[in-house]
């Protein structure tokens, strides 16, 4: 079982910056993908970044060049650096994990955290 809890997020106006943690219960090292999705009202949850336990990362289209995704082994923390925020990236924003194992294949969420960019 993987508990995350995300932190960061807030009220900003657009242009400016946040940066969003995930605290994972577990050593990081033994989760295979860690990222963050993000849901705006009426919208399905979407992909912003991810990174794959060897570092690789992938970003979605519109957060390219904007956001950061990285991490701190030590703090089992995974951060998502937001710079040059747009009102269209206002949305709960929702740490995931992912571990897959020869017999299993886990997804897990955190509580989400809410940021809103206005204009």
């Amino acid at each position: 079982q993987v508990q995350l809890v995300e932190s960061g997020g807030g009220l900003v106006e657009a242009g400016g910056s946040l940066r969003l943690s995930c605290v994972a219960s577990v050593s990081i090292f033994s989760i295979n993908v860690m990222g963050w999705y993000r849901q705006a009202p009426g919208k399905q949850r979407e992909l912003v970044a991810a990174m794959a336990t060897g570092g690789s990362t992938n970003y979605a289209d519109p957060v390219k060049g904007r956001f950061t995704i990285s991490r701190d082994n030590a703090k089992n923390t995974v951060y998502l650096q937001m710079n040059g925020l747009k009102p269209e990236d206002t949305a709960v924003y929702y740490c995931y994990a992912h571990k897959s194992g020869r017999q299993y294949d886990l997804d897990y969420w955190g509580q989400g955290t809410q940021v809103t960019v206005s204009s």
